[in-house]
C-alpha cells in the first residue's frame, strides 16, 4: 500500500505548457469535446499520477479527439482493468478507443481482448500486451507506439510480445524517445535517458495518433 502511493506527479517542463488544469470528477480527468466523433480512454502507468498525461490530453482534444483519463485503484492500472465500463456505458455516439502507457497500456489490452465489441481500437505508448484470448486473433485496429531508448518497455520487448497483438498493427518506433517521456512527470528508475526534449516526444506521439485514427489502419473493421 505505501509503495503504491509513492507515485509519479506531474512536473512542469520546458515548453510544455498546460493551459487548464482539470479537475477530478466522479473519478475521471476529462477533456471532453462536443459532438466529437472519436474518444480515447486513457490508462495512466504504474504510479502515476493521470495529470502527468494533461498535455497530451489537451492537444488531442484540440484535434476534436475527446480524452478521459481515470484515477486508477491504488494507482496501479492493473488492478481497474474495467474501469472504461463507467465511460462507455454513457452509451453516447462517440467511437471510443482504449489507450495506455507501460502498465497502462497491458491493462487496457487486457480490457480490449475481453470486449472487441464495445472500443474500435487500442493505443499502447510504451507497452505491450501480454498473451490474451482473442486480440491477437482479431482484427481490432492497434497502434503501438515505442521509444528507441526506452529502458523499460524495451524495444526487444516490443518486438517479442508483438505476436499478442493482431497481425496488422501499427508499429511507430520515436527515434530517441524513452519511457517516460510519454508522460511528462520527470524520470523513472530504470529508463534510460532520452535523445530528445520531452516536447518533442510528447508532439510525435500527438502526430502520431492523430494520424492513425484519420489513417485506413485506425478505422474500425467489420
Amino acid at each position: 500500500m505505501i509503495w503504491s502511493q509513492d507515485t509519479y506527479e506531474a512536473i512542469d517542463a520546458n515548453q510544455i505548457a498546460v493551459e487548464e488544469v482539470r479537475d477530478l470528477k466522479d473519478g475521471w480527468f476529462l477533456n471532453t469535446v462536443e459532438n466529437a466523433e472519436k474518444g480515447i480512454i486513457f490508462y495512466p502507468g504504474a504510479k502515476v499520477e493521470p495529470e502527468a498525461y494533461a498535455f497530451l490530453a489537451q492537444e488531442l482534444s484540440k484535434q476534436n479527439i475527446s480524452v478521459a483519463i481515470p484515477s486508477v485503484r491504488l494507482n496501479l492500472p492493473i488492478f481497474d482493468v474495467a474501469k472504461a465500463d463507467e465511460i462507455l456505458d454513457q452509451n453516447d455516439s462517440t467511437e471510443w478507443y482504449i489507450a495506455g502507457h507501460s502498465m497502462g497500456g497491458a491493462a487496457a489490452a487486457m480490457y480490449a481482448d475481453q470486449n472487441l465489441d464495445r472500443i474500435h481500437g487500442l493505443i499502447l505508448l510504451g507497452a505491450y500486451a501480454a498473451g490474451n484470448d482473442f486480440l491477437h486473433e482479431s482484427n481490432l485496429p492497434v497502434l503501438s507506439i515505442s521509444g528507441s531508448e526506452d529502458g523499460l518497455s524495451t524495444p526487444e520487448k516490443i518486438k517479442d510480445n508483438s505476436p499478442h497483438l493482431p497481425a496488422d498493427t501499427t508499429f511507430f518506433e520515436i527515434e530517441g524517445g524513452n519511457h517516460a517521456y510519454f508522460g511528462v512527470y520527470g524520470s523513472q528508475s530504470g529508463d534510460n535517458e532520452a535523445q530528445l526534449t520531452v516536447k518533442e516526444q510528447q508532439e510525435a506521439i500527438i502526430d502520431s495518433i492523430v494520424n492513425w485514427l484519420e489513417s485506413d489502419e485506425g478505422t474500425s473493421k467489420d
